[in-house]
């Protein structure tokens, strides 16, 4: 199947930013005024064929955006994407999130459930991470740019696991280029993809 013809969730970004009330650029953590408002929507998702909605900027693509730091915190895992798989307006650009769309699993009991599957399904398949490697997975906000083609149809449910440097392991290395990076480094790198610059401007406080 194409990756056009995968049916992924969205809602619609009327009722995502509530009229544009609660819209943002940039990252919000969880003790935003908006940050509720928002996640509350996620009930409410729709089911639509991705090839459709990265045409579509009245819906907004839910995406799973993992942060791995290193236990005790002080490095994060950065990658690059390659050419030859994913999202290719982000080829050659720097991330510090595993990501993906969010597929319906049927078998869940509500959103929250759905959307931890999807991210642990993510980790599991890009950098090798399972079980108890992310057991202590935890929530720090969202994340959203309108001032680009690729941030105007997703929003990202930005989550942040401290794992052994260990456990990681490159699933995809024809498509992604690993490395640990000082948290204190971060900002001298580049060139980033736009949520990863804005997570380490907004929540790094870089």
């Amino acid at each position: 199947m194409s990756k056009f013809d995968e049916q992924i969730l969205v809602v619609p970004r009327e009722e995502l930013f509530d009229s544009e009330e609660n819209a943002f650029n940039g990252f919000i953590g969880k003790n935003d005024g908006r940050y509720q408002p928002i996640v509350g929507t996620f009930n409410n998702f729709e089911v639509k064929r991705r090839g459709d909605m990265e045409e579509d900027p009245s819906y907004k693509q839910l995406i799973s955006y993992v942060i791995i730091s290193s236990e005790g915190g002080k490095e994060t895992l950065v990658y690059e994407r390659l050419g030859g798989g994913g999202e290719e307006r982000l080829h050659g650009l720097l991330s510090i999130g595993v990501g993906g769309h969010m597929n319906d699993i049927e078998d869940a009991d509500d959103i929250d459930e759905k959307l931890s599957i999807n991210a642990r399904r993510e980790l599991e398949e890009e950098v090798g991470l399972a079980g108890d490697d992310i057991r202590n997975i935890e929530i720090m906000g969202l994340i959203n740019d309108d001032d680009n083609e690729v941030g105007r149809v997703h929003i990202g449910l930005v989550l942040k696991v401290s794992v052994d440097k260990g456990s990681v392991s490159n699933m995809e290395a024809d498509t992604l280029s690993l490395k640990w990076i000082s948290n204190d480094d971060l900002p001298e790198l580049s060139p980033y993809e736009s949520w990863s610059e804005l997570i380490i401007r907004d929540a790094y406080g870089r």
